[in-house]
């Protein structure tokens, strides 16, 4: 069996949805990353500092951990969605 996709890149639609296919397995690993390691990550670096934090701290932190996945996995948002 056997796919393929076509893709006119002079049209800004297609163009979007090229990149989709092409980034899509750098975004399942960012997912699986935030889904299986992120919390113990981040529950693991709280315990081990002794300051007090707020759950304002905690959502500034976990999402800074988010876009880093992010960077590291070259998923940029603005060309993935218009």
């Amino acid at each position: 069996m056997e796919a393929i996709l076509k893709f006119n890149l002079d049209n800004p639609d297609d163009k979007i949805e090229h990149m989709r296919c092409i980034k899509a397995t750098d975004m399942a690993i960012v997912l699986f990353e935030i889904t299986h390691n992120l919390k113990r990550t981040l529950e693991s670096r709280f315990e081990s500092q002794p300051q007090p934090r707020d759950e304002f701290d905690g959502i500034e932190e976990t999402f800074s951990e988010i876009y880093k996945l992010m960077d590291e996995h070259g998923i940029n948002l603005n060309e993935l969605i218009e």
